[in-house]
């Protein structure tokens, strides 16, 4: 591949490769460059340095876990089913990237964990998202909520076990998304207005 032709997309795609045959800890930016037929040098043109090559793939496994989001918070629906819809399908979306690709899933896991600042953002671009959903059904005199950002806070949070990949080995479970549905409820439930 000629160097003037590789994009970053490119690179990211050859590092999940990489990624997956060999993990974290053995991959290196030489091994990604090999992968395309360029020098490690072309790489780190559109990636400064390893940690970067690594937080850009953490990010871009996030955006592709999170993808379905956006639309479900802005979706046509009262404030109730898409903030159910939008809690099971981050669920589903976690368990399936866990299930499906499990070696990239437990690079993922130590990349998170090299990639804070990567995964604070993701995490408060969640918050955001809950909370828009939550500020409609306010708006709509559906929801009862003072501090709209603090209570989408504790909705990521009450939810956890569904979407944290700490949580990953519980997602095999049996009854895992019963349990889920009745948290939902229960989310549901204290965020309705009381007459």
């Amino acid at each position: 591949m000629a160097d003037t032709t590789l994009t970053s997309g490119q690179i990211l795609e050859a590092a999940e490769d990489v990624l997956r045959r060999f993990g974290p800890a053995k991959t290196t930016v030489v091994d990604v460059a090999r992968v395309l037929g360029v020098s490690h040098g072309s790489v780190y043109r559109h990636f400064p340095s390893k940690a970067a090559l690594r937080e850009a793939v953490a990010e871009r496994w996030l955006e592709r876990a999170h993808a379905p989001l956006p639309a479900l918070t802005s979706a046509d629906l009262p404030a109730s089913q898409r903030l159910r819809a939008w809690l099971t399908t981050l669920a589903a979306e976690k368990r399936t990237k866990a299930l499906e690709d499990p070696e990239l899933f437990a690079t993922y896991m130590v990349l998170v964990r090299e990639s804070s600042a990567v995964v604070a953002e993701h995490v408060e671009d969640l918050i955001r998202q809950i909370a828009l959903i939550i500020e409609d059904g306010v708006a709509d005199g559906d929801f009862a909520a003072t501090d709209v950002h603090r209570t989408a806070r504790a909705v990521l949070q009450a939810t956890a076990r569904w979407h944290d990949p700490v949580h990953a080995p519980d997602w095999v479970e049996p009854g895992v998304a019963d349990a889920l549905e009745a948290v939902c409820d229960l989310v549901l439930d204290g965020l309705r207005v009381r007459n």
